[in-house]
């Protein structure tokens, strides 16, 4: 049976680390973040990043932004953040609204404001191994790993999801470490091909947003189990994995929620501490 891999206990130590690192700052760091469409997910990330900021001593400034906010509009209202002096770090929660493209609003946050890391100039950093602020959830699912003491080295890891958000920067973080590293996508699914290299996973790292995808029985024995997904089944909450049955065969697994979520958060406020060194 498998050893459950809370995010949690691993989050709050990491939060006592930062707290001692802002007492040291001669400033308080601010983190300004901007909603522009009403989600549900989204308002539990938000309620969870001010909960962790107010912890930590971080100022934490909403903007609640119109849903019909043209792109250029949007763009101009993250310009006049990027000139606030007062402002460390810039978060825009996802989802957004049609008409606004995120990649290309993404390149328009200043990159030493950019918590989330998801500014071209700082992923572009990631493929030469010098990046100082990481995407917040490949970063979440590095800690984790970090914490069953597993060796990357050569190790076959499958990463289920390609998004720029997850599965793209997690996979070059993974080959830093020197995984063997497969990416899965829609077109491996529609091959037929997915149970194939699921199989072969010695670390499985999935980050879809679709219920039970992947299933138990298709665990390798021993496997280390990360589920990135959070999907609403009737009034439960469930991740990508068929859990209970890939826990009789894996031998860590994270459990959704619990898991990367609480870490995530954490993350994002590592990042505004980073952020808030490269510009004092």
């Amino acid at each position: 049976m498998a050893h459950l891999l809370e995010g949690k206990p691993i989050a709050e130590r990491l939060k006592e680390e930062l707290k001692k690192e802002i007492l040291n700052f001669d400033i308080k760091p601010v983190l300004a973040s901007i909603q522009v469409l009403e989600n549900p997910a989204c308002e539990v990330y938000i309620k969870s990043q001010k909960k962790t900021a107010e912890s930590l001593g971080i100022d934490y400034r909403f903007y609640k932004l119109d849903s019909n906010i043209s792109e250029s509009k949007l763009i101009e209202f993250i310009q006049n953040l990027n000139l606030d002096n007062s402002i460390h770090g810039i978060i825009l929660q996802m989802p957004l609204p049609s008409h606004i493209d995120y990649k290309n609003i993404s390149e328009y946050i200043d990159p030493k404001k950019d918590v989330e890391g998801l500014n071209p100039k700082n992923l572009g950093k990631l493929i030469f191994g010098k990046a100082k602020i990481l995407p917040c959830t490949p970063s979440a699912v590095m800690e984790l790993l970090k914490e069953t003491k597993v060796d990357l080295y050569g190790k076959e890891v499958v990463v289920v999801g390609h998004s720029e958000i997850v599965g793209k920067p997690l996979a070059l973080l993974l080959l830093e470490k020197f995984a063997t590293t497969t990416v899965c996508h829609i077109a491996t699914s529609q091959r037929s091909k997915l149970e194939e290299h699921v199989k072969q996973a010695e670390i499985l790292v999935v980050a879809v947003g679709k219920a039970n995808l992947i299933k138990g029985n298709w665990i390798k024995e021993g496997a280390i189990v990360i589920d990135v997904g959070i999907n609403k089944v009737g009034d439960k909450i469930v991740g990508d994995v068929e859990l209970e049955e890939a826990s009789k065969r894996a031998s860590w697994i994270t459990p959704v929620p619990g898991g990367v979520g609480p870490l995530t958060t954490v993350m994002l406020m590592r990042n505004l501490l980073e952020a808030t060194k490269l510009q004092i």
